[in-house]
């Protein structure tokens, strides 16, 4: 089980990239937009380099929904690969089960 401090981590940072996701496509958009005089677009920069870190998608990480797992993460079904392999021995994810040939 992963730190609880780093799961809360995970969940601000997801909360910050929501927030902030328009805000960050329209400054940016203003930053390479040729038509605005570079005075205007060094302001939008300015602007943007003022947010968060946190709230970039970039700095977002995967983790297991269960235990917090940063490692072996399936995209996929949302856990690593430990609880993944555990749901399927119970029959809970349809349509996978083990590999046998």
């Amino acid at each position: 089980m992963a730190k609880t401090s780093m799961i809360q981590r995970e969940l601000r940072r997801e909360k910050l990239v929501k927030k902030y996701a328009a805000k960050r496509t329209e400054l940016r958009s203003k930053m390479i937009d040729p038509s605005l005089s570079a005075e205007e677009r060094a302001v939008a920069r300015r602007k943007f380099n003022m947010l968060p870190r946190d709230s970039s998608s970039v700095r977002q990480h995967n983790r297991c929904s269960l235990t917090g797992r940063p490692h072996g993460y399936y995209r996929k079904f949302g856990l690593s690969r430990n609880k993944l392999r555990e749901a399927t021995m119970r029959g809970d994810v349809p349509g996978l089960r083990k590999a046998s040939w």
